[in-house]
């Protein structure tokens, strides 16, 4: 029987039968690997997953990524809805857009609550432009006292930025903290009122707060919650992809290696030895 009526009678297209379908002999760790980021990372889709397994090691495109991604079954996070057009107010990310670090910081509160039910407030300060979470202070009532003093640690370590954006909280439009925060030298760029998408750089990484920690986490004291949240700060800034930021971190940790005093003597005397038999002038 010729293969053409062969492939006919079994319903099988002829091309099956030129080539062997080949599996990679590394599939089935990378399916382990990207099941294993998946059920450590419930939020973060195929993409961003791609972005971790380059930096683990794995030569490896988002396209095979996505075909095991759904091979397995895996969620991708539904997209975000697409929000109104920005107004163009003196504050706005239209008129003031970030254009290099600590050009613009933006700060807002969060909510949530501990085990027993009382409610703890959280102050999210980043920077516009690196996308980097500065500072999450964590505390039952945060004031605007509560504000410049966290404001101030942040300036003493990184400078004074020159635009504060936030929207028109009691705590953020308080005379003591505008007076403070001009006589430092900076200025700040207030949203207009019920526009939060014009501080939109900080509600998204409030989402991804909201998203990514506080929705899977039962916080039983306090003390818990601001470990637990200066950990996923941590990670926000060292290790997670931003996808705004070519799927890098905003300020990855760098390892510094101090040699001891030995492997110092060790150097100068293997130096001096290179130096003698002319290896080294």
């Amino acid at each position: 029987m010729s293969e053409r009526r062969a492939c006919r009678a079994l319903g099988q297209h002829r091309s099956t039968q030129r080539k062997a379908p080949a599996t990679r002999d590394d599939e089935a760790a990378l399916t382990a690997d990207i099941i294993a980021l998946a059920t450590e990372y419930g939020r973060y889709g195929y993409r961003r997953i791609t972005a971790m397994l380059r930096r683990a090691g794995w030569v490896v495109n988002s396209k095979r990524v996505e075909r095991i991604w759904r091979r397995e079954g895996l969620k991708v996070p539904t997209k975000q809805p697409k929000r109104r057009r920005l107004w163009l107010n003196d504050g706005s990310c239209i008129r003031l857009r970030p254009e290099r670090p600590n050009h613009v910081w933006s700060y807002d509160f969060m909510a949530d609550r501990t085990h027993d039910g009382r409610a703890f407030r959280m102050l999210c300060i980043i920077d516009e432009f690196t996308r980097e979470s500065l500072a999450i202070r964590v505390s039952r009532k945060l004031k605007a006292p509560d504000v410049i003093e966290a404001l101030a640690d942040l300036f003493i370590l990184r400078g004074v930025p020159e635009h504060i954006r936030s929207d028109n909280g009691p705590e953020f439009v308080a005379q003591a903290l505008r007076d403070w925060i001009a006589a430092v030298g900076a200025k700040t760029a207030y949203i207009e009122p019920g526009s939060p998408w014009e501080n939109g750089y900080c509600e998204s990484s409030n989402g991804k707060l909201r998203d990514e920690l506080l929705n899977g986490e039962i916080f039983y004291t306090l003390k818990e919650a601001r470990i637990v949240i200066k950990n996923w700060r941590r990670h926000y800034n060292a290790v997670r992809p931003h996808s705004a930021l070519g799927y890098r971190p905003p300020a990855p940790e760098a390892l510094i290696w101090h040699a001891s005093p030995a492997a110092h003597g060790a150097a100068r005397r293997a130096r001096s030895a290179m130096v003698q038999t002319g290896r080294l002038n």
